[in-house]
């Protein structure tokens, strides 16, 4: 099932975010795929509100992975740029992370995605411009709340 979304500012994509942060409700690994400035510590803010925890939201880059709790869910964001094996995944504790019922929120996936499950969400991110984004949502499983998204249009 796939997706489609085009935000023109920083607060459309946010908004998009906390949508979809809304409408989740079991545990879930969403793999963020895009580069440096492309909206995804942004998507994450409105996404993690939407999950209804409304603390700071910081990129994970030198903590690895920051825990955002007291939501609906526990949400995990993890950024991937320093790992490069399954070692180094195993030496974070990213599998303990995955049996938790909790959502997993992950930053260049790209250099794990070999271990990443086969129902991940994925959401890729693509500059359209100095604050347009086009954001497409792709998961191999059809999710009732992907489905939920259609009447969500700027």
């Amino acid at each position: 099932m796939k997706k489609e979304f085009i935000t023109n500012s920083a607060t459309e994509t946010a908004e998009l975010g906390k949508k979809i942060g809304s409408l989740i409700t079991e545990p879930l690994v969403i793999a963020f795929v895009g580069g440096m400035g492309s909206g995804k510590t942004c998507f994450t803010t409105g996404f993690v509100k939407g999950v209804n925890y409304f603390g700071e939201v910081n990129s994970p880059t030198f903590a690895i992975v920051n825990e955002y709790l007291g939501g609906r869910l526990p949400i995990y964001h993890f950024d991937m740029y320093r790992i490069s094996d399954e070692d180094e995944l195993y030496s974070i504790g990213f599998y303990d992370y995955m049996d938790e019922d909790a959502i997993l929120v992950i930053e260049l996936s790209e250099n794990i995605s070999e271990s990443l499950p086969q129902n991940t969400l994925y959401v890729k991110f693509e500059k359209n411009g100095e604050t347009s984004r086009k954001i497409l949502l792709e998961c191999t499983e059809d999710k009732d709340f992907l489905k939920e998204l259609n009447i969500w249009k700027y």
